[in-house]
């Protein structure tokens, strides 16, 4: 069987885990700056910002986002908990933390995502998924012990990171339900209302410092990377892979941040903190190692989304077609039982 590393949802996973985690030790020199309700609101908007004007070239102008009544409520509440509440909890938390360790907690943002989504959203799972998460909890319990000492950080720091984790987990399952639409404007309306929300806050009860623009510049540039960019391949990976597994992928975001942290801020490596890393890297070993296949029923279907003409997509079209694939539109996918090696992605979410 093909490897999962080779699978476009996955590099996409981790293309985004790779700019995320960059974001995390590059925005902890800035905290010094600006209060974290504000630095949260830049980065968003420099995320909203930058990809609506890459939506805005990509299709010539303004285009509708072609989102069904029913899918708003998710992503609004995506937009509530993963762009509102989750990033003044991680400023938060990053002013009382060392980079490297607030890196090392993000990975609970995994764990948790994973929970929801088997729990609450009934993705399905196995021993080995399950195996994995819990090597990813025993490093953040370790992270977090060795934190709470005496000396180190702040009493709000690690639960504060580990409540925008819990947020964010709620955001990646709410996102799951709309990944199928388009993944910029997913992240550009996020980007945008979360910003707003969170600038507008700053502005309105928080004391603001005089500020360079050179930092204000910094922001935005870290937000457009780090959560722009990289929200638009995690709703590529979602579409793909679900949310626990996408989740799992997500993991290593915290390990580059962590190096970044520890090469770029001469951070020191305790002991401690590559015992949390060795059981979290196990972790997502397993993951990026799992293969899923069986015979399964997909049943009837309509929805919209990019796509080519595969196993999955036999359907003829009542419009002319040039012949140009992938692309977009409303179909229908008739009952059909097969066999091979999936992911629980848009397509299958059928029980187990």
């Amino acid at each position: 069987m093909k490897s999962a590393l080779g699978h476009p949802a996955v590099l996409a996973a981790l293309g985004a885990a790779l700019l995320f985690g960059a974001s995390t030790p590059l925005a902890k020199p800035l905290t010094g700056d600006l209060p974290p309700l504000l630095l949260a609101g830049l980065l968003y908007l420099g995320s909203g910002a930058g990809l609506t004007v890459v939506r805005l070239i990509r299709d010539r102008g303004w285009t509708p986002p072609h989102l069904h009544a029913h899918e708003w409520p998710w992503l609004l509440g995506a937009i509530l908990f993963g762009g509102v509440l989750g990033p003044v909890l991680l400023m938060i938390g990053l002013t009382q933390t060392p980079a490297s360790t607030a890196s090392l907690l993000l990975n609970l943002e995994g764990v948790l995502t994973a929970l929801l989504a088997w729990i609450a959203f009934r993705e399905n799972t196995d021993a080995r998924i399950v195996t994995g998460m819990l090597l990813i909890v025993a490093g953040g319990i370790v992270l977090s012990w060795i934190s709470a000492s005496p000396g180190r950080n702040g009493l709000l720091g690690p639960p504060s990171i580990a409540a925008a984790c819990l947020c964010w987990a709620i955001d990646n399952n709410l996102t799951r339900k709309v990944s199928a639409t388009d993944s910029v404007f997913v992240g550009a309306s996020k980007g945008l209302a979360a910003g707003t929300a969170n600038s507008v806050l700053a502005l309105l009860f928080v004391p603001l410092p005089a500020v360079a623009w050179s930092t204000v510049s910094a922001a935005i540039l870290v937000g457009f990377l780090g959560y722009g960019v990289s929200l638009v391949l995690f709703v590529i990976a979602l579409r793909g892979l679900g949310a626990a597994r996408t989740g799992a992928y997500f993991s290593t975001a915290p390990f580059i941040g962590a190096a970044l942290a520890i090469a770029l801020f001469a951070e020191t490596a305790t002991p401690s903190f590559w015992i949390a890393a060795a059981l979290m890297g196990v972790g997502v070993w397993l993951h990026l190692t799992e293969r899923h296949v069986h015979e399964h029923t997909h049943a009837a279907l309509d929805h919209a989304h990019s796509h080519v003409h595969d196993a999955h997509h036999p359907h003829a079209h009542d419009f002319e077609w040039n012949g140009e694939e992938p692309h977009a539109h409303a179909h229908r996918h008739q009952p059909l039982t097969h066999t091979h090696e999936h992911f629980p992605d848009v397509h299958h979410g059928h029980p187990h």
